[in-house]
């Protein structure tokens, strides 16, 4: 989910509710402690130079049990994060204390937030040296129409 999505979900709805990825109700007395744009600069493991941006919000569960934060505020707290960061529409990413500290995507659906599982990737696979990734890489490239006999693909 963008940043501007967020936002004009909040601004149609009251009550926040989020949703772990296996269902289960995040609780009502949560707080928002951070809203930020993180910026990851790296090397993946075929040498190319990458930059990942994401706005983060960080949710926190303490023991105030009648804190309860309306969409508007959180709206408030995004939109003074934007002035403050310049922030792009950039993706959404949820922070949230799950055994250790979980790393989360976020979507909107049937009235309420929902943190999706996210996952790691290689974002190398052509340069990868794995010969699982590489013989899949090969039969796509076959399915294609991209492999000629000569490619030693086939």
């Amino acid at each position: 989910m963008k940043i501007s999505n967020l936002k004009k979900e909040l601004s149609g709805i009251d009550e926040l509710r989020f949703y772990l990825p296996d269902g289960q109700l995040i609780p009502l007395h949560f707080h928002i402690t951070e809203v930020g744009v993180i910026t990851k600069n790296f090397i993946d493991c075929g040498g190319t130079v990458r930059e990942e941006k994401v706005v983060s919000l960080q949710l926190w569960e303490a023991v105030d049990y009648h804190h309860r934060l309306k969409a508007d505020k959180l709206l408030d707290i995004i939109t003074k994060a934007e002035s403050v960061f310049g922030m792009e529409d950039l993706d959404v990413e949820v922070e949230y204390q799950a055994g250790t500290i979980g790393k989360f995507g976020l979507e909107y659906k049937d009235g309420h937030f929902s943190l999706t599982n996210k996952k790691t990737a290689c974002l190398a696979l052509e340069n990868c040296g794995n010969p699982l990734v590489t013989t899949a890489l090969k039969i796509v490239e076959t399915a294609k129409g991209c492999c000629t006999p000569d490619s030693g693909c086939c």
